[in-house]
């Protein structure tokens, strides 16, 4: 019985997700009954660098906090190392949400984890931010993440709901970045 409840826990909080407004297209790339891909870009005016600073180093200050498991009462950090942590902290209350594989500054950041109710849920993915020079200037940045594991519900069906989620936590990299590149 605990494990149903634990399950329809983390599938009411990924549809509460979905009523969250996304800053980027929807990006899906393919879904299955084992896993799905998503992928979400944003330009911003502001080189490589500054962008992979944002991100390493403000996650706090960028990724919405309702998308994260205590709020404003928590800090979330990024270790940009092999082995780093991409963890949140409130206290007694900790979470490691994933932990970094591939770190080459500028250009990529790796995660491998499950994030938010996929963590709950035992799935797992390889999660991507991709800085590129963008087209007439600034840089584009590509978040992607590739989900699956085993489960007897259909994961592909996550897809939209974590592809949403994304882009707004996407957007909240760009805006971030558009805001810091105006002053």
């Amino acid at each position: 019985m605990h494990n149903v409840r634990s399950k329809l826990s983390g599938v009411a909080l990924l549809l509460g997700l979905a009523a969250s407004p996304a800053m980027t297209l929807a990006a899906v790339k393919d879904a299955a009954p084992g896993g799905f891909t998503v992928e979400n870009t944003e330009m911003v005016p502001v080189d490589a660098d500054t962008a992979w600073k944002a991100l390493v180093q403000d996650v706090d200050r960028w990724w919405p906090k309702d998308h994260s498991w205590w709020g404003q009462a928590s800090k979330l950090s990024i270790e940009a190392r092999a082995g780093g942590c991409f963890c949140e902290i409130a206290g007694a209350q900790q979470a490691q949400h994933m932990t970094v594989t591939f770190v080459d500054p500028g250009k990529t950041l790796r995660m491998i984890g499950g994030l938010g109710p996929l963590q709950g849920m035992g799935l797992s993915g390889a999660l991507e931010f991709r800085l590129a020079p963008a087209d007439g200037g600034g840089t584009r940045i590509t978040l992607f993440y590739r989900a699956g594991g085993y489960s007897p519900d259909d994961i592909g069906k996550f897809a939209p709901v974590v592809d949403k989620v994304q882009a707004q936590q996407l957007g909240g990299l760009a805006a971030y970045l558009r805001k810091a590149a105006s002053k």
